[in-house]
């Protein structure tokens, strides 16, 4: 009995052993990670208080009271909050212990004046506030930047057009507002039914730029996924309900699918409230509006969208674009696709290549939307 009490005890204790170990190991690991994310950067700026106060104390000459913004600054980038504040104490410290030694600012020059701590103090709250908004978003300044990069190539690679069998010519263009690097337009394209049929998605999200940028990277991987995986009369009326799902203030979109047999030329075209595409006839040499019917994406549910059919014969050309590149305040849209097909009638006896963003350049360069451009061409 006694040896069994002793067994049990023993094991009890290493249990209560392996769980302190384990507590303790999470416990720093989240520490690290967390709250101390920072330690490097942190202990690092906090050796360059000393040494700055060091040689403005030895070397007036080539240090200043106001070097301490530097370390200040560099803080606000990539400390935390809490890090920041000990940094700060620091450096009052540091201007303190300068203020003392080197004497009243009115007996001579080099000294800490009340400017030098009113510019420390203003870098220093310009340097917390930043801190808040990174703590309270989440994302370490050295890794933001290279999380909204992942994110644009994102939708970039999203709205890669798929490789077209020969005779079949493709490019898009898309300019972002105000040069900005998301725009609210984006394209979604694959091939399905064993790669004769190509689907493309030209879809304007509400708003523009970094204001839409954040809606259309939702978007376009949600209808990414739909695409293909629907039949293509199905996938208008499911991206309708992902909208109404979100129930986003400014949550409407306009939208065109292009259903197109690869084999035949014949294609579908189904409309959200979207501009017409355009199609140039190789034998007339005419531009004609086409477009099916239907009612913007994420207004109402159980909306129905209406095709219009059509076909496109060798040399002929089909055009998708965004509102951006055809409507201003100052210019109706009509007068805005008659100026789009005007430029790209010189293209028809130069040839098509680098004709999606060339114009975009002539028509819409520098108009504060979002622009898309997509050209699609049945070689002759």
């Amino acid at each position: 009995m006694a040896g069994a009490r002793v067994e049990t005890l023993m094991a009890r204790m290493r249990m209560l052993s392996h769980r302190a170990r384990t507590g303790l190991r999470k416990s720093a690991v989240d520490y690290f990670r967390g709250d101390a994310s920072d330690w490097l950067a942190f202990g690092g700026l906090l050796l360059t208080v000393p040494a700055i106060a060091f040689g403005t104390l030895m070397l007036p000459v080539w240090f200043s009271p106001s070097a301490l913004v530097l370390p200040i600054v560099a803080g606000g980038l990539l400390l935390r909050p809490a890090s920041l504040l000990a940094l700060y104490a620091a450096s009052a410290a540091a201007l303190i212990v300068e203020a003392l030694v080197l004497g009243p600012y009115t007996e001579g020059p080099a000294r800490v004046t009340p400017g030098t701590v009113l510019v420390v103090a203003a870098c220093g709250f310009f340097g917390l506030v930043i801190a808040q908004f990174r703590s309270r978003v989440g994302v370490p300044w050295r890794r933001g930047g290279t999380m909204l990069f992942d994110l644009r190539e994102r939708i970039r690679v999203q709205s890669k057009l798929p490789a077209l069998p020969r005779g079949w010519h493709r490019e898009m263009a898309l300019r972002p507002a105000g040069g900005q690097s998301f725009s609210g337009d984006f394209v979604v394209a694959a091939r399905t039914n064993g790669g004769r049929t190509l689907e493309i998605v030209l879809t304007d999200v509400s708003g523009k730029g970094m204001e839409a940028g954040s809606r259309a990277l939702l978007l376009s991987g949600a209808f990414g996924g739909l695409l293909g995986a629907l039949p293509p009369h199905g996938f208008l009326p499911a991206a309708n309900g992902y909208l109404l799902r979100q129930d986003w203030e400014e949550g409407f979109a306009t939208s065109i699918h292009l259903v197109l047999d690869l084999e035949s030329g014949d294609y579908e075209l189904l409309s959200a409230g979207h501009l017409p595409a355009l199609q140039l006839s190789a034998g007339t040499g005419r531009w004609q509006e086409k477009s099916g019917e239907g009612p913007l994406l994420g207004v109402y549910d159980g909306a129905e969208f209406t095709a219009a059919r059509g076909n496109l014969r060798r040399g002929d050309v089909l055009m998708l674009f965004t509102d951006g590149l055809v409507e201003t305040a100052d210019r109706e849209i009509s007068e805005g696709i008659d100026r789009l097909t005007g430029e790209a009638d010189r293209y028809v006896a130069a040839g098509w290549e680098g004709a999606a963003w060339h114009l975009i350049e002539k028509v819409a360069k520098d108009v504060n939307d979002d622009r898309a451009l997509l050209l699609i061409r049945r070689s002759a």
